[in-house]
């Protein structure tokens, strides 16, 4: 069954957060056409503490039923968030994590790097949602280039997502002074050019208007083509590209103002896997 039902993993804190990011669960779970289910998990750190946690995810499953007609289930674990996102994604076959900003301080006052940790040790992509409710699918990705090499794989994942949704994707590359990065950025976007077109993925380029502060021109553009998701990838070094977002700009990037959802992914990942078509 683990091959035929597109699984995604919440972990869950019981509050408003978390709702969000439920709403978005069931917005992709709902889009496998009746073969996705919605996973809830809330880590306790003592065995007294499970019978009360079981009660709350098991009304908070109605609850999510009732709201959005999808199938949801939920798994109560006594541990360590550190390890047990991780594990349970690989145990149950989950092929995605969404999860709130709040979400991992209010379960173990996890905070800055140590929220990434939580994110890069994933074997699934994450999704990290705020306040804001999915008003639809995800139809506008926001991909931003620099001058780091795009592979294929890395670009896979952003056309998976695309091709699933009926997406558009929104090419944000940067705007460098210094000669040499320019034409590594303009190689790059060569390079996604093809990638997607050979795919026919609906795309368009945008090039950074300022040579500064790419992070914030990245958000700005989000906000002004409405994108449902930005798309950012870890690099082969594990770092969420470390290029594009040095002195923890990742932070600020998942916890953007505009409140645009992020997701996060290894370049081994992908979204929709084959059996899905």
């Amino acid at each position: 069954m683990s091959n035929t039902i597109y699984k995604v993993l919440v972990p869950i804190d019981f509050t408003d957060i978390a709702k969000t990011a439920i709403n978005h669960a069931a917005m992709v779970a709902k889009s496998f056409k009746g073969e996705g289910e919605v996973h809830l998990l809330h880590v306790v750190g003592s065995e007294k503490s499970i019978s009360n946690a079981q009660e709350k995810l098991e009304a908070w499953c109605q609850e999510a039923y009732a709201d959005y007609g999808v199938n949801t289930k939920f798994i109560v674990k006594k541990g360590s968030i550190f390890d047990d996102i991780g594990q349970v994604a690989k145990d149950i076959d989950a092929r995605l994590i969404v999860m709130g900003t709040h979400g991992i301080k209010g379960m173990q006052h996890i905070t800055g790097s140590h929220a990434l940790k939580v994110i890069n040790n994933s074997k699934v992509p994450f999704i990290i949602v705020q306040r804001k409710n999915a008003s639809r699918e995800y139809k506008d990705i926001v991909l931003p280039i620099r001058f780091a090499q795009e592979s294929k794989q890395k670009l896979g994942i952003t056309a998976s997502i695309a091709a699933h949704f009926g997406s558009k994707v929104h090419i944000f590359a940067s705007n460098e002074s210094d000669e040499f990065l320019r034409a590594k950025v303009s190689r790059e976007l060569i390079f996604a050019r093809h990638y997607f077109e050979e795919r026919k993925i609906n795309y368009e380029v945008e090039i950074a208007p300022s040579t500064s502060n790419f992070l914030q021109q990245v958000i700005t553009y989000s906000k002004e083509v409405n994108a449902d998701l930005i798309a950012i990838v870890n690099s082969k070094e594990g770092g969420i590209l470390p290029d594009l977002f040095k002195g923890g700009g990742e932070l600020e990037i998942i916890g953007n103002k505009e409140e645009i959802p992020v997701i996060i992914m290894n370049p081994t990942q992908e979204f929709v896997p084959e059996s899905f078509g």
